[in-house]
């Protein structure tokens, strides 16, 4: 599982990247600020690439198995990226507003994350036989046990970089 070490660090930066939290976010040209978003997608890409590849290296997938669990992991992996696109935004969102978080916007935050987290599961607990039928029962647990590995340290790294929600002067209460 080192390969999943190696890979993963680049796909929480370009992660990280995505959710515009690494880099200066003051004042921007439009310009820059174009370039800072189609540099942002292509990190995206990159780390959606890398995983693919982290998977791939870890699942040890004869090339038959390959025919059928390749285009089952890009459909669950669409499902997947569109959750992370919504996580992304809240992240930002939060950021952007944590020092003026009001009581009502704590559990609007709180109420989306459970949602998402919640929408995730939905999506594996529906690939899960799906996978099974392509694979082995064996190699789809792996499959999810490298899934759940990479999303956990991303969200390590994220979790760093997001503060906590707080109260204080600068909090606005309900």
């Amino acid at each position: 599982m080192g390969v999943i070490k190696y890979f993963a660090a680049g796909a929480a930066l370009a992660a990280l990247c995505s959710l515009g939290v690494v880099g200066p976010a003051a004042a921007q040209s439009s310009s820059s600020s174009s370039a800072n978003k189609t540099q942002r997608q292509l990190d995206v890409a990159a780390a959606r690439a890398d995983r693919k590849a982290i998977v791939g290296a870890n699942m040890n997938l004869t090339a038959e198995e390959g025919k059928t669990f390749w285009p089952l992991y890009d459909a669950y992996e669409a499902k997947m990226d569109k959750l992370d696109d919504r996580h992304a935004a809240e992240v930002k969102a939060y950021a952007a507003h944590y020092q003026t978080l009001s009581n009502k916007d704590a559990t609007e935050k709180l109420d989306e994350v459970i949602a998402i987290k919640q929408a995730r599961l939905d999506v594996q607990k529906e690939f899960v036989p799906k996978f099974r039928a392509a694979v082995s029962s064996i190699k789809t647990t792996r499959f999810f046990q490298i899934d759940n590995k990479l999303s956990a340290m991303i969200q390590c790294d994220i979790a760093q970089i997001v503060p906590l929600a707080r109260t204080g002067a600068k909090t606005v209460n309900e």
